[in-house]
Parts: C-alpha cells; sequence; structure tokens
C-alpha cells in the first residue's frame, strides 16, 4: 500500500500543542532530582582550586569523621574502574583517559578530586571542606596560543604535545588564486568562551539492585544509550544489568550530550557502596565543571574578483579544547568542524582551511547547539560583509553572486563537505521579503540622516543535520552515530506505544514523533504514547544531538508505521471479510473503501490477543514492528537570517528591533514546535552575539561562576521575529525531513555581528570579536572616535 492508498486526515504539518505541555507546565513533570528512593545516599566533590598542579597528598581522616559521612573515595579506591577513551582513526590524535576523579594532577579548577557520600548533601559538603589536600602548582597552559607553541607546559605529558588533534583540509590552488585576486579581505577573528547553561543542571542518581548487582543510573543527560554503553565498559557490566533513564531533561544544548566523570562515579559508587547515591550541581559546579563551547582563533582571508565573485578561502583555527579529550566526541569535535563549514554555502573553488585543538587548563569544550558552525558563520558572514563594503555592493547583492544556484545541486565544497539540494537562493530571497529588505534599508537611511546608528545584518549558512552512518563526528569514534530504531506495539486494549532511541530534551519529540507514528499507521494522534529517553526501549540507540532526531527517529517511525499497518490491515481483511486493497486506515480506524463497514484499532487487538478463535492461526501475528532507519550521509538544512538593531550613539546600548529567519528545513512535522526551536535559538545566537562569555583568567581561574557575572539575554533582550519555511522536501532523506535544531544559534550570532557592524559603519569599527559586551563596545566606539579626533 502506498500514501495515496490511505484516506487520512493530514496530522503531519499540523498545529498540535505540545502534548508535554501539561505535566511540564504544572509541576507535573519528573526530572532527575525528584527521584524519591528509600536509603538514598548523597554526594559531594572537593574540587580542585588549582588549574594546574601535582596532588602531593589526600588527607580524608576528618572528613571520613564527620557526621553522617558514609564513605570517602578517592581515585585509589577506584582503581577497578577502566579508563575510557574517546578513539579516533584521526592521524596523530591524542585520547585523553577519562576518569571519575582526577588521579595524581588537576588539569583545570573545578575538576572532581574527592567524592563524599553522605546521608544528606549538606552534611557531605560540609565534610568536603575538611579534606586536606596538599598541591604542587605547575606551569599554567592556560593560553591555546601559547600552549601550542613547542616548549610550552604539557597538560597531558605522555602525549608529548599541547595540539590533540591537527588537520587540514584544501581543494585548487589558494596561494595563486589570492595572488591574482582583486580584492582581498580578511582579519583575525574569535568568539569566546561560552556555555550551554541549561535551565535544569547535570543530576544523577544510581539506584542499585543488590540481588542482581544491577544499577539502574537515573541522568539529566541527551546521550542515555551513549552512557549505557560507555559505563558497561568502565564498570564491566553486561548491559541487561545496566540501564539508563534520561527522564524529563530540563534542557541540554549540548551540555548534557557527553560522558561526565561524575556519571562514571555515581554509578561506583552505588556498587562499591550496595546503596542508592544522588548528585545534582548546584549552579556554580555547573559554570565550572559542565562541558563548554567556542574559545576559537580564526584567521581568515576571502579573496573576490572586481564583480564581487569569490575565488579563495583560507584559514587558520586554533581551537582552545580545554583539558580533556570528550567522550566520546574527541576534541576534534568543534575546531574540526570551523574549518570543515567554512566556506558555507558559497562557490569557492580555492581552499584551504588548517586547524588544531589545543589543550588547556580549563573544563574540556564539547558540544554546543550548532557544534562549530556558530563560529564558521560568524567568520564567513563578516568577510562577505567586508567584502561587500569594499566592492560598494549590497550585502544581499554579494551574496546572490555568490550563493550555490538551485541547478547547481549537489555541490561539494572545499573541505569534501556535500551539500544534497537545499534553499540557499530562496531562504535568501524569503527573508529579505517578509523583512521587507528594501523598505529597511530605505528607513536605515532617514534615520542614518537624523544622527542614529541604526545597523542591518544578513547571515546565511548551511549545516548537515541528519547525519547517517557514512558521515561520523570523527573516524573510528566508538559509536555509530547513523541510525535510529522504532519499535512499534499495539497492545490488547488498542493502545499504541512506539519506543525509540531517542531523548528529548525540550525539542517537543514525544509529540512529533506521535504526529508521523499516528499518520503513516493510521491511528489517532492521542492514541499513541512515546517511550525515549531510556536506553531499554531499544536494543541498540545513542540519543537526540547533531539535530538528527526528526530525520532519523522520524524514519525508523515511519519504516515501522508502514510494517505494522500491514499486520493491522491483514486481521481486519479476515474480521471484514474483505480483500487488503480496499481498505484504508485512518482516525484509529479500518474502514472497507466506499461502505461505512469498519472495524477499530481495538477490535483488531482484542481479536489478535483474546479472541483468537475469529482469525486463522497465520493471522494471529503480534502487532508489533521493529524497523532501523539509515540516511546515510544526511541532508543539507539552510537559512537566512536578518537582523535589525539601533545602538543609542550617547550610552551604547544596542536595542534589537527585528529578526527574520527563513529557514529550509524540509518537511515541517509541526509548524508550532519549529517557530518555537527557532525562536529559542535565536535568542541563544543573540546571547553569544552580545552577552555571554566564560571569563578565564591568566592562572586559569574563572571569574564568571554565577549569573551575576556570566549574562544571558532575557525576555526584554529578544526582539520580535518572524519565521518563513521554504519547506522544499530533501531528496536524501524518508519523509523529506531536514534537521532544525540548531539553526537558530548558528545564524543569529553572524547577523547580529553583521547588523552592528553596519550601524557603526560611520566610525570604521570591524566586528571581529564577539560577544559584544558593552565593555566591548564602549572601547571599541572610545576608541575609534579617539582615532577619528587626531
Amino acid at each position: 500500500m502506498t500514501d495515496v492508498d490511505i484516506a487520512r486526515p493530514k496530522i503531519i504539518g499540523a498545529r498540535i500543542k505540545r502534548t508535554e505541555d501539561p505535566r511540564l507546565l504544572t509541576g507535573l513533570g519528573s526530572y532527575t532530582d525528584d527521584r524519591q528512593v528509600a536509603r538514598l545516599l548523597h554526594i559531594a566533590f572537593r574540587r580542585s582550586e588549582h588549574a594546574h598542579a601535582r596532588i602531593v597528598s589526600v588527607d580524608c581522616t576528618a572528613a571520613r569523621a564527620a557526621p553522617g559521612v558514609i564513605a570517602v573515595l578517592t581515585a585509589d579506591d577506584l582503581k577497578t574502574i577502566k579508563p575510557l577513551l574517546a578513539t579516533s582513526r584521526m592521524k596523530g590524535y591524542y585520547a585523553t583517559p577519562i576518569l571519575p576523579l582526577a588521579r595524581d594532577k588537576v588539569r583545570h579548577v573545578g575538576e572532581a578530586i574527592v567524592g563524599i557520600v553522605a546521608e544528606s548533601r549538606y552534611l557531605a559538603e560540609d565534610a568536603a571542606e575538611l579534606v586536606d589536600i596538599d598541591f604542587e602548582p605547575l606551569e599554567l597552559p592556560a593560553d591555546a596560543m601559547a600552549a601550542r607553541r613547542d616548549g610550552a607546559p604539557l597538560l597531558h605529558e605522555e602525549a608529548g604535545t599541547n595540539v590533540l588533534v591537527a588537520r587540514e583540509f584544501k581543494r585548487g590552488d589558494v596561494d595563486a588564486a589570492f595572488a591574482g585576486a582583486a580584492v582581498k579581505v580578511g582579519g583575525r577573528f574569535r568568539m569566546r568562551r561560552h556555555t550551554a547553561l541549561a535551565i535544569e543542571p547535570r543530576a544523577c542518581v544510581a539506584e542499585y539492585e543488590p540481588g542482581r548487582d544491577a544499577l539502574t543510573l537515573h541522568s539529566a543527560t541527551q546521550v542515555p544509550g551513549i552512557i549505557r554503553d560507555a559505563l558497561a565498559d568502565a564498570l564491566d557490566l553486561p548491559g541487561h544489568r545496566l540501564r539508563v533513564v534520561a527522564p524529563d531533561v530540563g534542557g541540554g544544548f549540548g551540555g548534557k550530550g557527553s560522558l561526565y566523570p561524575e556519571e562514571i562515579f555515581v554509578c561506583a559508587a552505588a556498587r562499591h557502596l550496595a546503596r542508592s547515591v544522588k548528585w545534582t550541581s548546584d549552579r556554580m559546579e555547573d559554570l565550572a565543571a559542565t562541558s563548554q563551547a567556542f574559545d576559537e582563533i580564526v584567521d581568515a582571508e576571502l579573496a573576490l574578483d572586481r564583480d564581487g565573485k569569490m575565488l579563495a578561502l583560507r584559514a587558520d583555527v586554533v581551537g582552545d579544547v580545554g583539558a580533556y579529550s570528550i567522550y566520546p566526541w574527541t576534541a576534534a569535535l568543534e575546531p574540526v568542524q570551523v574549518v570543515s563549514f567554512l566556506p558555507g554555502p558559497y562557490r569557492v573553488e580555492h581552499y584551504r582551511g588548517r586547524v588544531e585543538a589545543v589543550a588547556t587548563c580549563k573544563p574540556p569544550t564539547g558540544p554546543y547547539r550548532g557544534v562549530g558552525r556558530p563560529v564558521s558563520t560568524f567568520v564567513m558572514e563578516r568577510l562577505v560583509d567586508t567584502a561587500a563594503a569594499r566592492l560598494r555592493l549590497d550585502p544581499k547583492e554579494i551574496r546572490l553572486r555568490n550563493l550555490v544556484q538551485p541547478d547547481e545541486f549537489p555541490h561539494k565544497i572545499g573541505s569534501g563537505i556535500v551539500w544534497d539540494k537545499s534553499g540557499f537562493v530562496e531562504g535568501l530571497n524569503a527573508a529579505c521579503e517578509t523583512i521587507g529588505y528594501a523598505a529597511l534599508r530605505q528607513k536605515q537611511a532617514e534615520a542614518r540622516a537624523r544622527g542614529k546608528w541604526f545597523g542591518i545584518g544578513i547571515a546565511c549558512y548551511a549545516e548537515l543535520t541528519g547525519i547517517g552512518s557514512r558521515i561520523s563526528v570523527a573516524p573510528g569514534m566508538p559509536i555509530n552515530t547513523g541510525t535510529e530504531t522504532a519499535t512499534i506495539r499495539i497492545d490488547s486494549t488498542g493502545a499504541i506505544t512506539a519506543a525509540f532511541g531517542i531523548a528529548s530534551h525540550g525539542q517537543g519529540l514525544e509529540t512529533t514523533l506521535a504526529q508521523v507514528v499516528a499518520e503513516h499507521l493510521g491511528a489517532r494522534f492521542e492514541d499513541v504514547r512515546i517511550v525515549q529517553g531510556d536506553s531499554a526501549a531499544v536494543p541498540g540507540g545513542t540519543g537526540t544531538y547533531a539535530s538528527r532526531s526528526m530525520v532519523l527517529a522520524g524514519g525508523a517511525a515511519r519504516l515501522a508505521s508502514e510494517t505494522l499497518r500491514e499486520k493491522v490491515v491483514n486481521v481486519a481483511s479476515h474480521l471484514l471479510e474483505a480483500a487488503p486493497v480496499d481498505l484504508v486506515t485512518a482516525d484509529g480506524r479500518i474502514t472497507v473503501s466506499g461502505t461505512d463497514r469498519s472495524v477499530s484499532f481495538r477490535d483488531v487487538a482484542r481479536a489478535v490477543y483474546s479472541e483468537m478463535a475469529r482469525l486463522p492461526q497465520e493471522a494471529r501475528e503480534e502487532l508489533a514492528a521493529t524497523r532501523s532507519y539509515d540516511p546515510v550521509f544526511g541532508t543539507t538544512t539552510s537559512a537566512t537570517h536578518i537582523a535589525a538593531l539601533e545602538i543609542d550613539p550617547e550610552t551604547y546600548q544596542i536595542q534589537m528591533e527585528r529578526f527574520v529567519v527563513a529557514e529550509d528545513c524540509g518537511r515541517v512535522v509541526n509548524p508550532l514546535i519549529v517557530d518555537g526551536q527557532v525562536h529559542g535559538g535565536v535568542a541563544q545566537g543573540i546571547g553569544a552575539a552580545l552577552y555571554e562569555e566564560i571569563v578565564y583568567d591568566a592562572q586559569g581561574q574563572l571569574h564568571t561562576a554565577s549569573l551575576v557575572d556570566y549574562l544571558v539575554p532575557s525576555a526584554c533582550e529578544i526582539p520580535p521575529m518572524d519565521v518563513a519555511h521554504i519547506e522544499a522536501l530533501s531528496p536524501s532523506t524518508l519523509g523529506g525531513y531536514r534537521g532544525m535544531g540548531e539553526g537558530g544559534t548558528i545564524g543569529a550570532p553572524a547577523a547580529v555581528a553583521n547588523a552592528v557592524a553596519d550601524a557603526l559603519i560611520s566610525l570604521g569599527i570591524e566586528i571581529n570579536e564577539l560577544p559584544v559586551t558593552p565593555e566591548r563596545l564602549f572601547r571599541l566606539i572610545e576608541a575609534a572616535r579617539a582615532t577619528k579626533k587626531e
């Protein structure tokens, strides 16, 4: 049967309110910290106040004697735990061991050294203050540019270098193209360190079953399947004695997308004590020990001819990846993606991108919404706007001259990435039409005539989403990120349960996946329950990250739904005494086409499970189907962002006026949820552009350890937003879906940076560093005004 044979109302594409929201908005959600377990113990960590130091001795005597303390564990107590390595086949790559507690030395402020297990968190924290540690401070590789040089103090002596990864991508003759170019623009670009800052900090509860020596870990994680498999290796436990559950998760944004030492420790402590134990991060721990992002320095140049056609691009990237190669993504994750995606949606014949991932005494960098693309888009879009100004071209026009055209797909960029087909040009035109670009430029001219600093910024980008098995984050990684499995069952009451390996943390996947299942099965939306965030739900799953869930889980849902629908129709054909080809499924009923004769899914289930005499033996097949989906290469998602803002010439305050996004995310399953994802991503992108920065000093000490110092935008700082959908179906994925969860954070920083630079064009200010904090903007403007006076 094909889609045309099935007469049913369209559920995919409907603006259905999220089914998760009633419980989450009324305080009925179930988060990790809400777990109530009998005889539960609590953990606090004694963390390092040194950025780089040898651990000479650890005296836990006083802590062990403190009231309510059950155990005080150090690295020596956990020697049976196998170190985990984020492996890769990349040449010259060094995988740093991941351990539950620091052993021999510490490599960043906030690294856990001792774990205290007590009857309450308060008692555990009191005892942590009694742990006496003697440190031998070591030289600090705190600055990535200095740490990459020969003779720099080493964070990992066995690696022989602080450069954990070095790669180069090249195509064509870049130097010759630059030598013959009429126009060259370039500079040093910097995107400062950043953190995910989910509303729910990291937390985990390890529940221990002594009779089976089994563990169930409830963790605020995006990747329960990855965590389960890693812990099975570290603890030498078979999978059927180890389960990882991600219940309701209060945001992740990539910061909960990796394995953490605390998760290993909690499980090890539970087995060691044969008791259930719990750890919940406080905000200071979250800012000091959760993986961070960005922190890239990019020296980039773009060569063009006199008509504004791009000829060549070259870049050298130094990424500060912190102290460890994060599991399982490796230290290559962000810096390599910066150079991989730098050419963006443009035709650039000659390209060379070189990158080094440098270890420093800071927390490791890891996944963050957009992973590398916010940096690459910022750099490329600043180069494009600088070239437009040099050539006296409108920013829209120079982009139209260089974007990959609709008839030029598939298109391979200089790093080797292939764009399958997406609405690059259509997105730019749609964004300009939505914001009224010509009228906005006229408004800008009038504002400038009145002495106003009014700026307009455009940013175009492309990304790979729904990546399949042929593309991995790093070659030889220990996991397969390219497949997803769906298991769908109809029970004896006719209720439908669909289980997946993904793990929602705010995306609305319980709603959108139910829409896919309901439409392709012919069921009622309200009859479908989605099970996710549980490593036991399907035989193999990883989680939710990299804009993959709807592409991969949606594809698996469609395949399993169609397989199960065939079983349902087969049973119904016996009950209705009609040929399967004459039956249609819709709204939870199977009907003989052209008649009023029908049976419900509940009738079918009763016949299969309870009233077997109504069916021949060969028709009594369990109403269940399991299917996996692999998009092989994945697909391309693209968008154009346009920001309009005004800067007060007296106070230098930036006021965001409008923001428009035109995005091609393929078939839109639920426009309400897609718009919400875009709005949230843009809000984070504005934060990255104007406010958010993790600050460390030369001694590796954290200066932004609370929300007093780490600024995030509130609703007041987010402008009115319009979203236009291109909805060009992907030719590479089942259902035509494209991922879209990260796009808002990719385009927004570049659009805002271009808008700020455009507003300050009369002062000749270039915005090559983000975030443009109030202090940074003040210094730029004051320096420019001082120069003008001279």
